[in-house]
């Protein structure tokens, strides 16, 4: 079912409250431009306790909703840009023009807010297992997520410079998984890793 019909759920009071927040996560498998449970823990942020309060169900819904139709009117002003760009013979986008279509990369009207809490959820659920075996740049990493949380968001040029180099290199690796003795185990630790460092910069270019 569509993310329109899902929200329609959601705000039918003749359904079972179980079934409209069941609905309402269905539309977070829609549209999670930070993660499933991320998204789902900072919904519970900005409008309180869903699964019990039917108030901030539909505040939460609502709080979806408009990060998302901002997503789209950034999705369609890329796709007239783009348009207008193949009329002046550039047929192919350049591979640093951020395309909004493959997947919104941040939440759209709290970019920052949203990241920090990401980082939150994963340094407390899931980035411990991710940086083991330690290494450089795992430690880097893990440096540039503990500054961007202590900071709210900026980092000083020196840990900018060393978030950049972290992604470089978990790029390669990402592309050889098996040169790190894991294969696809490695290559969606490296991915996460990846997902990480996108939240760190989020955050800093939001702060």
């Amino acid at each position: 079912m569509s993310f329109g019909v899902y929200a329609r759920k959601v705000r039918d009071t003749a359904l079972p409250y179980g079934r409209r927040v069941s609905a309402l996560r269905s539309c977070v498998q829609l549209y999670r431009p930070i993660g499933f449970h991320a998204t789902l823990s900072f919904l519970e942020e900005l409008a309180g306790p869903f699964g019990r309060d039917e108030a901030a169900l539909l505040r939460a819904l609502d709080a979806l909703i408009e990060s998302r139709e901002a997503w789209k009117a950034d999705v369609r002003a890329y796709a007239a840009m783009r348009a207008l760009a193949k009329r002046h013979g550039l047929r192919s986008p350049r591979p640093t023009d951020p395309n909004p279509g493959r997947f919104p990369g941040h939440w759209y009207g709290a970019p920052g807010r949203a990241a920090l809490h990401a980082l939150e959820f994963w340094r407390r659920d899931r980035l411990p297992a991710l940086l083991g075996p330690p290494d450089q740049v795992t430690e880097d990493l893990n440096s540039c997520v503990n500054a961007a949380l202590r900071s709210g968001g900026p980092l000083a040029g020196e840990q900018r410079r060393m978030l950049d180099a972290c992604v470089a290199e978990l790029r390669r690796r990402r592309e050889e998984p098996d040169r790190w003795c894991g294969g696809q185990a490695a290559y969606f630790r490296f991915r996460d890793l990846l997902t990480v460092a996108r939240f760190v910069r989020t955050a800093a270019e939001a702060g």
